[in-house]
């Protein structure tokens, strides 16, 4: 499942940073910014992870 999951959280943050370009390229602020807020919160994630794969090994 941590596979899935480290997946997930790399896809949350491409699609993030789609929507930050976007929200560049047109202009968008708000899309810009809820661009970079899903990758801040798949980083939290992908931290997440690393701490649990920490303790697992």
């Amino acid at each position: 499942m941590a596979t899935e999951d480290k997946a997930a959280h790399k896809a949350e943050d491409l699609k993030g940073k789609v929507k930050e370009a976007a929200g560049s390229a047109t202009d968008d602020d708000s899309l810009e910014a809820e661009g970079k807020a899903d990758q801040s919160k798949s980083s939290l994630k992908q931290a997440g992870e690393n701490i649990k794969d920490a303790f697992k090994s």
